[in-house]
């Protein structure tokens, strides 16, 4: 990849110099006489670096610089010429990467340039890091799904901002029919990409806002925020009918099918996410000893139906 460079000055000598310099050692340049073109040019374009004077028409360099960082994922190198009216500390603080005084050489400033891209390039590459073990903190390696511990943390904000709203919010909770005995039958490697199928076919069957969880085992939870209880049985039907349907090919060609029971529950307000989750299990408890295959849903105000 080619990194972005962006040289804002009011000097056209030193902004021309500078932008030839940059493409003959190999980077892609845009060139601005001010930190208003030069916004512009941010606004349309992805810059990794901006190399900026102090003295600008209209916005400084540390004016501009700060906007930078508020707005774009882009690093900044400051340059100036007058060495005893600004500091290293001072442009470190509005959120410059790195300060060079002029006069320079170009190797010079190329070699804090490398630096600040490398620098860059770590932190993105920390963050990247990052961001996959929070992923797998919260995540259930089988099903892809969100794992049981980010389940009770994602519940207790969503009671807690339905409560301030008065906003609706139901619970699905979920269980394979028999799964011990597919298991029996097709061995538990089957069963695991049974797990793994069924995690894709809730996801398929739910809205962005809404979350699915494996709950433990054969068990599956789904939050569904801004949901009240007819939307969630729909939901709940959906869900219970595509598994319903799906055909599981065995890796000995035999052919399986599964069936699931679900229990829904609308949100009591003020109740707390225990009994939450209490209302959602007794739910599943009768769908599953009234038959399987089939939803079992509890209102807020209970008049359970089927």
């Amino acid at each position: 990849m080619i990194e972005q460079i962006l040289i804002v000055d009011d000097d056209s000598a030193i902004r021309d110099s500078l932008n030839e310099f940059m493409e003959i050692v190999g980077y892609r340049c845009s060139t601005a006489a001010s930190a208003e073109d030069a916004l512009e040019l941010l606004k349309k374009n992805t810059y990794h670096v901006v190399i900026t004077d102090i003295i600008l028409p209209g916005l400084d360099g540390f004016e501009f610089t700060e906007v930078i960082k508020k707005k774009y994922d882009t690093d900044v190198i400051i340059i100036t010429g007058y060495s005893a009216k600004y500091s290293y500390e001072e442009a470190i603080s509005k959120g410059a990467t790195d300060f060079v005084f002029k006069p320079f050489r170009s190797e010079e400033l190329l070699l804090r340039l490398k630096r600040v891209l490398k620098e860059r390039e770590l932190t993105q590459e920390q963050n990247r890091i990052m961001e996959k073990l929070k992923n797998l903190a919260i995540t259930d390696g089988l099903t892809k799904l969100y794992n049981s511990r980010h389940f009770y943390n994602q519940l207790l904000l969503e009671v807690d901002r339905t409560n301030r709203y008065n906003r609706p919010l139901s619970l699905l909770l979920l269980d394979i029919d028999h799964f011990k005995a597919y298991n029996d039958t097709f061995g538990h490697l089957e069963g695991d990409v049974v797990l793994f199928r069924l995690g894709q076919i809730i996801k398929s069957c739910l809205r962005k806002m809404d979350s699915a969880y494996r709950y433990g085992g054969e068990e599956f939870t789904i939050i569904l925020p801004e949901t009240g209880g007819d939307e969630a049985n729909t939901v709940a039907q959906r869900i219970r009918t595509t598994v319903e349907n799906e055909k599981f090919i065995s890796t000995q060609g035999k052919e399986g099918s599964i069936t699931i029971s679900i229990g829904a529950a609308e949100y009591h307000a003020k109740e707390s996410p225990k009994t939450f989750i209490m209302r959602s299990d007794k739910a599943l408890y009768k769908a599953k000893t009234q038959g399987r295959n089939q939803v079992f849903f509890i209102s807020a105000n209970p008049s359970p139906r089927l």
